[in-house]
């Protein structure tokens, strides 16, 4: 015989479970189609005590019980041969049915998907700030730009407005090259034959000649028939402007030898070339504001016109005050005297080519890597001029510590460790620019000053004649000064210990206090003197120099600077 409990009045989530006790009335319980089946022996039966309980047999003779409620029901077995034994019904609600364990299911799944599309609505909110953020960055950097090319043409032009304002007396230079170039035969070019392709190469040699003064930032002032003027100097002052006009004449009587190597021997008289050179004080006056062009004159102007014209023909013919400039660079000869009205004699010298060891192979011809790397000093003593007055005017005012003042010690210090580490001279240029640079981020902004200093480097020593090759360098160089120093070479090991070199000097202490002032009006650390203390003593702990020169320079003191700082934290 089969009991059945109908589970109708079961509850959502639960499935009445029914055992009965004890083992020994051998009856089985099993689950079918959500309703408990109670298997007993044939012809055995089994009585629920209680008036409101009964039996429904069926067809088959299958016991059903009505719902029972959750508890322990007692019950007699009557087992086949008519004994009589007491038990109990135990019925709990622990099963889940199908349905709710399908509807469990569903929910969990909802609740997944619920988290899933939550999820996804939050990046599509954080993608859109996202985007928006960036789409401000770029706007403030695309204005930025703008602001700075301004700027930079602002400032090209600022000689301009200076020389209109200036126009009816002109500027006085101090120090500027000019230089009188003519080409000779230019008058027989049309009694030749062949006149046409002359005045072509005429013309290739002028256009070259344009070309090389244009490389080596120097000012064409004006051509007139076969004479040809240009001045180094002007509109911007450099110390470089002796040496590179004298690279352009070098450079153009070059040309000059190779383009009358393309003519016949009884041809090649026609080409002569004769060149000028003299180092004085000009007056200059703007003439063109659309070509930006520049008249020049004062005594230094015709001093060169009159070298040029008393000069060797083929020959680049200086002055003494220009040999005096560059004779470190070229072999130079002695040629004569020029009477100078009101001065005397000038002396006149010739440039026979490089100094040999500024020289390819040394043959005199073609400067070297050497020569270039001397000659980068000295334009860096312009760039160096020029970064610290950029510095002076455009850094905040509340940089205590990372001012003009800081920059110089930097540059200063980088020289003394790198020469002590007997860096090679192309490596202590890389350092100084750097250390000169490292800085200037300041300008644009506090945070990521470093990045902002990378790409203000990049605007500027292209103007200076730096190749890719030193700004990538000069670049890394830069960002390895950012905190905490993590140096991957020698040369940034060098600007690391020089970046902090205040940590072992005399004043440290009042250094320090300039740096706490500045980041709490920057808002980097809180107003607390008491934490900056043990955030100066946990820095200065664990810091140690990198290079030998640095932690002979700097390691006792730095280790006194540290009591120094305790005993104040205390």
């Amino acid at each position: 015989m089969v009991l059945l409990c109908c589970c109708d009045t079961l509850s959502l989530f639960s499935h009445q479970l029914v055992r009965i006790e004890p083992d020994s009335l051998n009856c089985v319980v099993e689950v079918q189609n959500n309703t408990f089946v109670l298997q007993v022996p044939h012809n055995a039966n089994i009585e629920v005590l209680g008036d409101n309980k009964i039996f429904l047999v069926d067809n088959n003779e299958n016991l059903y019980l009505g719902s029972l409620d959750k508890g322990k029901y007692d019950i007699v077995y009557i087992s086949p041969d008519g004994q009589r034994i007491q038990g109990h019904l135990i019925v709990t609600n622990s099963l889940l049915t199908g349905k709710a364990l399908l509807l469990g299911i569903s929910l969990i799944i909802s609740f997944i998907l619920l988290i899933y599309f939550s999820i996804r609505f939050r990046f599509a909110h954080e993608r859109k700030k996202l985007k928006s953020l960036l789409y401000e960055k770029t706007e403030a950097f695309i204005k930025e730009q703008e602001r700075y090319e301004m700027a930079l043409a602002k400032k090209e032009s600022d000689y301009v407005e200076s020389d209109k304002r200036q126009k009816n007396k002109g500027v006085r230079y101090k120090m500027v090259t000019v230089l009188f170039s003519n080409v000779v035969g230019f008058s027989k070019l049309t009694e030749q034959d062949k006149a046409e392709k002359l005045i072509d190469d005429l013309d290739r040699f002028y256009y070259h000649f344009d070309e090389t003064v244009k490389d080596l930032n120097i000012k064409k002032i004006k051509t007139i028939g076969d004479t040809y003027v240009c001045a180094g100097g002007i509109p911007k002052k450099n110390r470089t402007n002796p040496i590179e006009v004298v690279l352009a004449a070098f450079e153009m009587q070059q040309y000059m030898i190779h383009l009358k190597s393309r003519y016949p021997e009884e041809e090649e008289k026609i080409w002569g070339l004769r060149m000028g050179i003299h180092t004085g004080h000009v007056f200059a006056q703007f003439e063109s504001e659309k070509d930006l062009k520049y008249d020049i004159w004062g005594e230094t102007v015709n001093i060169a016109s009159r070298v040029e014209a008393t000069g060797d023909l083929n020959r680049v013919n200086i002055s003494g005050s220009t040999y005096e400039l560059v004779r470190d660079y070229f072999i130079c000869q002695y040629y004569g005297k020029l009477p100078v009205k009101y001065q005397g004699d000038a002396d006149l010298y010739v440039i026979e080519g490089f100094r040999p060891h500024l020289s390819v192979k040394g043959e005199g011809l073609v400067p070297n890597h050497d020569f270039q790397i001397k000659l980068a000093f000295i334009r860096f003593d312009d760039l160096e001029e020029e970064i610290l007055d950029i510095l002076e005017h455009e850094l905040p005012k509340n940089l205590y510590y990372h001012n003009v003042k800081h920059t110089i010690d930097v540059v200063n210090q980088v020289e003394i460790i790198a020469r002590r580490e007997e860096v090679s001279e192309e490596e202590l240029l890389l350092l100084k620019t750097a250390a000169l640079f490292h800085d200037i981020g300041y300008t644009r902004g506090y945070k990521d000053h470093e990045l902002l200093g990378i790409q203000r480097t990049k605007e500027i020593l292209p103007r200076y004649n730096y190749s890719e090759e030193q700004i990538t360098k000069i670049c890394d160089l830069i960002f390895a000064t950012r905190m905490p120093p993590m140096p991957k070479n020698k040369l940034e090991e060098i600007i690391c210990d020089a970046d902090l070199d205040y940590l072992g000097r005399v004043d440290f202490v009042p250094v320090s206090n300039m740096l706490f002032r500045e980041l709490v009006e920057n808002e980097a650390i809180e107003n607390n003197i008491e934490k900056w203390n043990n955030v100066q003593i946990e820095f200065i702990s664990k810091h140690q120099y990198f290079t030998q020169s640095a932690k002979k320079l700097r390691d006792v003191n730095k280790h006194k600077q540290l009591e120094n700082i305790r005993n104040l934290a205390e």
